[in-house]
């Protein structure tokens, strides 16, 4: 009996070992991961709601919902950019979805707090609809549709006053003078388009496709419908839901122009005032849009009328206005340098009753990243608290208007703020290079640490064995510091020799740093067996706009001699690196770096290139945004050919010997997919061991569940085939 009850106490302990233990990260796991969005906090400060995109990988869909929890939930904290550990919060956690059976994005609330605005595809394309919310319960009772535009709506915001709700919405340009009114003009359009047997275009202007889709003569527009609560949430006498007449939508920015302007992500280009009069937004009416980044912020009324540009003084980009509280001022971002989009981001403010506009930040070197304001009390206009990239870590900071002393409120690799209503709470979106987004909230009126509200990944990630970042620095071209890092497998052990996975980061202007990636994942590089190691070269970002502007017209310069002087550094300073084993990795400019790579070193085993320039000139013809290679290059391929040809990988392709993997997709309009077939093609010409995959329906990033699985795949046979 003595000796049952022995075994039964020595199992009762090593169970939980057994099933605690970690396993290495796999790409099922990652897509097992919950995609946070960015917080939205009730007007009453007692619930915060967020977009989560769930991945089905046997489905091949990405499907958002609708996601709550209070903000005085008892939360975990966590130390600056690392998940908290397993906790009674993470075990029975406080966040809950909140639409189960709608897919739901993009929640904004209205100002009473009784409804919020959200994009949902349930009808068939998207739209706007409102759900109905109880507060006392933080449930919805009843969700309606509010817009039917056939143009389909998406970045929806509810008026300060509540009266309308803004959308925005790809429509043709030409239907603002249509003697029919103007959605039905379109409507039809869309109809004849899709029924059409012909599929051909007609192309007056450059910049007729962007990045990954042609614009089929449409332009963006932002539209504003009014809201009535009364009229839509009237009983049904079949269901007893609502079935209200939708509202009229009107166009506020009518003409052959983007309103607002194209953008990747981060936040709006356009903004209400505090009254729900007036909206800005940014618009660039420049003759050819393509070869120009001198983005304007304009105003119209709600009511409609003719818009007026407020930075017609400056000829480069302005971009992401916000009112402050009490409408005095609109803070927004600018560049100073027209024609380049890697200027730096500064903070400005436009006083509405004088039209002056002050540089709040000229000594912060750093980039403005995302902004929210800040009312603290009734003795000031308001903080502005706006992140900026540094060193590997987006910071948040806080600056006020009248002092121009920007400081340092959160560590951290941050993004998405927003401040509670009571102007209590700042809540945030934080990652890692170990953990993807989660929600955070930091007290704004005590001295407190910052702490983790959501834990939607805890149970995934406390499964998954990973290695922290490690940073190192090294004296690279012209005697700068360069920062560098580190990444190690899981179970590492120093005795051993490990591989290396060489990544280059894109951009140019682009970092590596304590972030999370779907696409570029160090930890799932590293996952199984190899050391991963990233530069960021001169052209990085968060160092400084001198060590930016590094790169212009130097691309095959002072980047490479960093990225061979850092990895030089690496093998001699860590000695469980085999640098008789090592592949370089890159994609966008990391691509055209591994193209340069391929004719000026034979130092790696193998090459990865994905979407990179291999031609300098002919990809200055294929691309949309003129404005980025015109700059990049000084000048066009006829005005400066020489400087195209110094700097074009295909100028080298009698020394390509390292066996390369090339991938492109069809729909990459940065960098057309004929630059990954003339790369493909010279390494089969000159007998280099190469293979190229390709991706009919990808852009410049491959973003389908089983297509980024089958690139992952590929890519580490690849790396393994001639590494191990």
């Amino acid at each position: 009996m003595r000796r049952i009850l022995l075994s039964l106490l020595v199992l009762a302990f090593t169970l939980p070992a057994i099933t605690q233990a970690k396993h290495p990260f796999t790409f099922e796991d990652m897509m097992k991961l919950k995609r946070v969005g960015d917080p939205q906090v009730s007007p009453d400060g007692k619930w915060v709601i967020f977009s989560v995109v769930d991945v089905d990988l046997e489905s091949n869909t990405k499907t958002p919902h609708i996601w709550i929890v209070p903000l005085d939930a008892h939360v975990g904290t966590a130390a600056p950019g690392r998940p908290a550990e397993q906790s009674s919060a993470s075990s029975s956690p406080a966040e809950r979805i909140l639409i189960p059976d709608q897919d739901g994005d993009r929640p904004r609330w209205a100002p009473d707090g009784k409804r919020f605005a959200f994009l949902s595809t349930k009808e068939g394309g998207s739209q706007v609809w409102i759900a109905q919310f109880d507060a006392a319960s933080g449930t919805v009772t009843a969700t309606k549709r509010v817009t039917s535009i056939a143009t389909e709506a998406g970045g929806e915001l509810w008026s300060p006053d509540g009266w309308n709700i803004l959308f925005t919405s790809d429509v043709y340009p030409e239907c603002d003078s249509s003697p029919v009114p103007e959605q039905r003009c379109n409507a039809q359009r869309v109809k004849q388009t899709e029924e059409s047997k012909v599929k051909a275009q007609i192309f007056t202007h450059l910049l007729y496709r962007h990045w990954n889709a042609y614009k089929e003569g449409k332009r963006t527009h932002i539209f504003v419908a009014g809201v009535d609560w009364e009229a839509l949430s009237k009983p049904s006498p079949s269901t007893g839901g609502m079935s209200g007449t939708l509202p009229v939508e009107r166009d506020l920015t009518p003409g052959d122009y983007d309103a607002p302007v194209f953008s990747l992500g981060g936040q709006d280009d356009y903004a209400f005032s505090p009254d729900g009069q007036e909206i800005c937004y940014a618009s660039n009416h420049d003759k050819n849009p393509a070869a120009s980044t001198n983005n304007d912020l304009w105003i119209v009324p709600v009511t409609g009328g003719i818009a007026k540009n407020i930075t017609a003084d400056n000829p480069a980009s302005d971009s992401s206005p916000l009112y402050s509280p009490d409408g005095r001022y609109i803070a927004y971002r600018a560049q100073q340098r027209p024609g380049y989009e890697s200027d730096r981001f500064r903070l400005m403010l436009y006083d509405r009753k004088t039209g002056e506009k002050k540089n709040l930040t000229e000594g912060l070197d750093f980039w403005v990243g995302t902004l929210a304001w800040w009312k603290a009390d009734s003795a000031s206009h308001g903080y502005i608290l706006f992140t900026a990239e540094n060193k590997g870590e987006q910071q948040i900071h806080a600056v006020l208007p009248e002092h121009l002393d920007p400081r340092t409120v959160v560590d951290g690799f941050n993004d998405d703020i927003a401040v509670s209503g009571d102007g209590k709470w700042l809540l945030f979106t934080r990652m890692s290079i170990g953990a993807p987004i989660e929600l955070y909230k930091r007290s704004l009126l005590e001295d407190a640490k910052e702490q983790q509200l959501t834990h939607l990944n805890d149970s995934v990630l406390s499964q998954i064995a990973m290695s922290p970042l490690e940073s190192f620095w090294f004296s690279g071209a012209n005697g700068d510091k360069v920062q560098g890092f580190l990444v190690k497998p899981p179970n590492f052990d120093a005795s051993k020799k490990y591989p290396v996975k060489f990544l280059i980061h894109g951009g140019p202007q682009g970092a590596w740093g304590d972030d999370w990636s779907y696409r570029w994942n160090p930890e799932l590089f590293a996952a199984n067996g190899y050391v991963v190691i990233m530069i960021n070269f001169h052209g990085s970002t968060g160092y400084g706009q001198k060590f930016i502007d590094a790169i212009n017209g130097d691309w095959g310069g002072a980047p490479f001699e960093d990225l061979m002087k850092g990895l030089d550094y690496a093998e001699k300073t860590y000695p469980f690196i085999d640098k008789a084993r090592e592949c370089a990795l890159g994609a966008s400019y990391g691509g055209y770096m591994a193209n340069w790579i391929l004719g000026h070193t034979d130092r790696f085993k193998c090459i990865v290139s994905h979407d990179g320039m291999f031609n300098a000139e002919s990809a200055w013809g294929t691309t949309e945004e003129l404005w980025f290679n015109n700059w990049e290059f000084r000048g066009t391929p006829y005005d400066n050919r020489a400087g195209y040809q110094k700097w074009s990988p295909h100028q080298y392709a009698k020394n390509f010997k390292t066996p390369t993997l090339v991938i492109h997709g069809q729909r990459d309009y940065r960098l057309d997919v004929s630059e990954g077939v003339q790369l493909f093609t010279t390494l089969q010409m000159e007998g280099v061991p190469s293979k190229m995959l390709y991706f009919p329906d990808e852009g410049h990033w491959v973003q389908k569940p089983q297509n980024a699985r089958l690139w992952y795949k590929t890519v580490n046979d690849w790396v393994d085939q001639w590494t191990k």
